[in-house]
C-alpha cells in the first residue's frame, strides 16, 4: 500500500511507471511475431508491384483514395457475395502501409482488378458521374495531363527493399524498361511478365506514361494475383 501511495503522490514517477509498464507489455506482444514465420502466410501468385503499379499506388495514397475505398473484404457472407473471396494478410504483405481503409463511401476495391476494362477505368477517373450518376467521387482528369515522375522510381524500389519487399538488383535496374513496356500495348512484355506475372498493360499517349496510366495499372492488378477459384485458403499456403 505504501509503494502505491508513493507513485500516486508523485506524478512524474507515476508517468514513468505507466510508460514502462506499457512498453514491457508491447514488447511481450510484438517481439514474438518477428520469430513466427507463419504470422503472414505465403500464398502462390503474390509478387511485388511492378514499377508502374508501385507509382500508381503512391498516387492512390497521395490522392486519399483510401479515405473512401477500403481494400479489405471481411469474412461475412454478404461481403463475400458482393465483392468476392475475403481478404487474406498475404495480399498486403508488400504494402507499406496497407490500404485496408476504415470507410466505404465507395465500394471496396480489393477485387476491382479486371472487373472493368482499361477504357472504363480511364473514363471513370476522368468523370465518375458519367458512368455512375450517383457517385460522390471527385474528378481526376488532371492525372491524365500529369506526366509520371520517373527519376526517383529506382530509389523508391530500393527503399521498399530495405523494409522487406524482395526487389532484386535486376528488377531495380530494369525499372524504366518495365514501365515503358507496361505502358505500351505494342511493346514486347516477355521480360516484364517474367518478373511480374499478370501485369496489365495500359496505353500511354505519345509513349509518355501519365499519373493516370500508373493509377489504372495499379487498380487493374488489385485482387488478381491470388487464384481463389475452387480452392480453400489453407491449400494456398506453400
Amino acid at each position: 500500500m505504501i509503494k502505491h501511495q508513493f507513485f500516486e503522490k508523485n506524478a512524474v514517477f507515476l508517468l514513468v511507471g505507466t510508460l514502462l509498464t506499457v512498453a514491457i507489455g508491447g514488447i511481450v506482444e510484438i517481439v514474438p511475431l518477428f520469430t513466427i514465420e507463419t504470422t503472414v502466410e505465403h500464398v502462390q501468385g503474390m509478387r511485388p508491384y511492378t514499377p508502374l503499379e508501385m507509382a500508381g499506388r503512391d498516387i492512390y495514397v497521395r490522392e486519399g483514395c483510401y479515405l473512401c475505398h477500403s481494400q479489405q473484404i471481411r469474412a461475412l457472407r454478404d461481403e463475400v457475395e458482393r465483392y468476392g473471396h475475403y481478404s487474406i494478410a498475404a495480399e498486403s504483405m508488400y504494402d507499406h502501409p496497407f490500404q485496408w481503409g476504415s470507410k466505404r463511401i465507395g465500394p471496396d476495391l480489393a477485387r476491382v482488378g479486371g472487373k472493368y476494362s482499361n477504357d472504363w477505368q480511364y473514363a471513370h477517373l476522368k468523370n465518375p458521374q458519367e458512368l455512375v450518376p450517383e457517385s460522390l467521387m471527385p474528378h481526376y482528369a488532371f492525372l491524365a495531363d500529369t506526366p509520371l515522375r520517373l527519376d526517383d522510381i529506382q530509389e523508391r524500389m530500393r527503399t521498399l527493399r530495405a523494409v522487406g519487399v524482395p526487389y532484386s538488383d535486376e528488377d531495380i535496374a530494369q525499372a524504366s524498361a518495365d514501365i515503358a513496356a507496361q505502358a505500351n500495348p505494342t511493346a514486347d512484355t516477355a521480360d516484364l511478365l517474367k518478373r511480374y506475372p499478370k501485369a496489365v498493360e495500359v496505353s500511354a499517349e505519345n509513349g509518355q506514361p501519365s499519373e493516370m496510366d500508373a493509377l489504372v495499372a495499379y487498380l487493374q492488378m488489385l485482387g488478381t494475383l491470388v487464384n481463389f477459384a475452387d480452392t480453400n485458403t489453407e491449400r494456398l499456403q506453400q
